[in-house]
């Protein structure tokens, strides 16, 4: 079974719960959500979560939304995904971060469709507007059993160090993907009011909240991609730091 898998906890301490956050009178996590229930290819749609009792919100809205959750390790997110795998039966998943709120259904679409066409081990899909990756369960048991950490919120050099699997980049990439001068990840307080921002302004104007409209109107009102891109090489420059693998002797 294919399945996107949203990565998410309340744990955050730049912005905390920011995945409940209020947008426009909805949890933010909602709008992920609900672009990801378009999708045309994923047979399930799994929210993975911690057992930490402030994450109960989010598997609240699981089941509002009528998806699936799982919870379980909060440091270790390799091992919650390998555990989300066995409960559900899943062979190959796209993960989506929580935080990446406008994230489109159509991106994580293209990993499912590419994995029909070469079932690689690792679909590498970095340096989008939202990093998006595709990994099989085998792949993703193997790299669980050679870890030498828990700490595994970064997870992409696990599947890259080394020749261990088979990787391929995310090809045939539409253009509205690639980024460029927008910062699309709620992180800091300036993200959620570039989010606030985009999203009030379309509902105001009774434009449907799609990636193609969120593009059009950032078009037209550069300014509002000035509220928050800023941070872009902080956050970038956070990431690396924290973008280190230790594996097993």
């Amino acid at each position: 079974m294919g399945a996107i898998f949203i990565s998410v906890r309340s744990g955050s301490t730049r912005l905390p719960n920011k995945a409940n956050l209020d947008i426009c009178g909805k949890p933010s996590i909602q709008y992920l959500i609900s672009t990801l229930k378009r999708t045309e290819e994923a047979d399930e749609i799994i929210l993975c979560t911690t057992l930490s009792r402030e994450d109960d919100q989010l598997c609240y809205l699981a089941k509002k939304n009528n998806i699936k959750y799982f919870r379980g390790s909060s440091e270790d997110k390799l091992m919650r995904w390998l555990e989300a795998c066995k409960k559900f039966n899943v062979d190959f998943f796209v993960n989506v971060d929580g935080d990446d709120i406008f994230f489109d259904y159509g991106l994580a679409d293209r990993c499912f469709v590419q994995h029909r066409e070469r079932e690689a081990d690792f679909i590498d899909g970095h340096g989008l507007y939202n990093d998006v990756y595709g990994i099989t369960f085998q792949a993703l048991k193997e790299v669980c059993d050679i870890k030498g950490t828990n700490e595994t919120e970064y997870i992409r050099s696990y599947f890259l160090e080394g020749d261990r699997f088979d990787i391929c980049p995310l090809q045939n990439i539409p253009s509205k993907y690639l980024k460029q001068d927008i910062r699309m990840t709620l992180d800091y307080p300036e993200d959620l009011n570039f989010f606030t921002t985009v999203i009030q302004s379309l509902k105001d104007t009774k434009v449907p909240l799609t990636f193609d409209n969120i593009l059009f109107f950032l078009s037209q009102n550069p300014e509002v991609k000035n509220i928050n891109f800023h941070l872009d090489k902080e956050w970038k420059n956070n990431q690396k730091k924290m973008m280190t693998t230790v594996f097993k002797k």
